[in-house]
């Protein structure tokens, strides 16, 4: 299987993961031509995409599906929740019939040869998900706009080859910075987004030998900036009650505006 970011950010989000013979899209939410530049340097065609998982329906996850889905008509699947939330947004335009597939969290289903796995996750949106992937026996996931984890998260996190996880804001620069108190108080609160602290706490719960590699994501423009979520995530690593130390995992941060690596399992 591989994994990659094509762009994750709080401006925008994109990632592939695929097998040989199935291309996905977790998200759309950069323009056409950039999702097309993306795919393009993974040597993927639109027209060869197999599917496009929608997490939830907020604009930075969604903004080029209309156009991209009206060239290209690609099947789209989502909670029912998501599908109206996206639905009611007319900055999409008209999509073409029948390419909206409604999913349940908790419910697998294949694509191709990589089985499906939507999970539920805390978020000010409806009916959002995060997403398990598996293929013969590796196993990738998508993990971003997590307000809080608890144990059925880490559930879904474990046992993985590659993980793509929400690493949002540092807590001192959200506090302090430009935002006004409303917008502080929703990123912090339980269906908000996930801080570099707690991403860190968080892979210690489902940290293992043979986690491969972690791509940290979803990073805030305003409240966060690579090194210091890469540090701070390590550091919890490093002091939290499990056997590894930060630098023992393949740990990077996915860039807002341009492809990561290709993690390959």
């Amino acid at each position: 299987m591989r994994l990659c970011s094509i762009a994750s950010g709080s401006s925008g989000n994109c990632i592939y993961v695929g097998s040989n013979n199935t291309h996905l899209l977790v998200d759309t939410g950069i323009s056409k031509k950039k999702i097309e530049e993306g795919l393009k340097e993974l040597e993927i065609k639109g027209e060869e995409l197999s599917g496009i998982l929608v997490t939830h329906e907020h604009v930075d996850h969604v903004q080029g599906l209309g156009v991209f889905c009206r060239k290209y008509e690609i099947p789209v699947y989502a909670t029912k929740g998501t599908l109206r939330g996206i639905q009611a947004l007319r900055s999409l335009g008209k999509m073409p019939e029948g390419l909206y597939h409604e999913i349940k969290a908790d419910e697998e289903f294949s694509l191709g040869d990589i089985q499906v796995h939507p999970f539920a996750i805390s978020h000010d949106a409806n009916e959002p998900t995060g997403y398990r992937f598996q293929s013969g026996e590796k196993r990738v996931a998508v993990a971003t706009d997590l307000g809080k984890y608890d144990e059925y998260i880490v559930n879904n996190l474990k046992n993985l080859d590659a993980l793509l996880l929400e690493s949002n804001h540092d807590v001192h620069m959200l506090e302090v910075g430009p935002y006004p108190y409303p917008l502080k108080q929703r990123v912090l609160g339980d269906r908000g987004h996930l801080s570099n602290e707690l991403s860190g706490r968080l892979l210690c719960d489902i940290l293992h030998d043979h986690l491969k590699k972690v791509l940290l994501g979803h990073l805030s423009k305003e409240n966060n900036y690579e090194k210091l979520a890469y540090e701070t995530v390590k550091l919890e690593i490093t002091l939290g009650d499990n056997p590894y130390k930060g630098e023992d995992i393949p740990i990077s941060v996915a860039k807002r505006d341009r492809r990561s690596e290709i993690v390959v399992v």
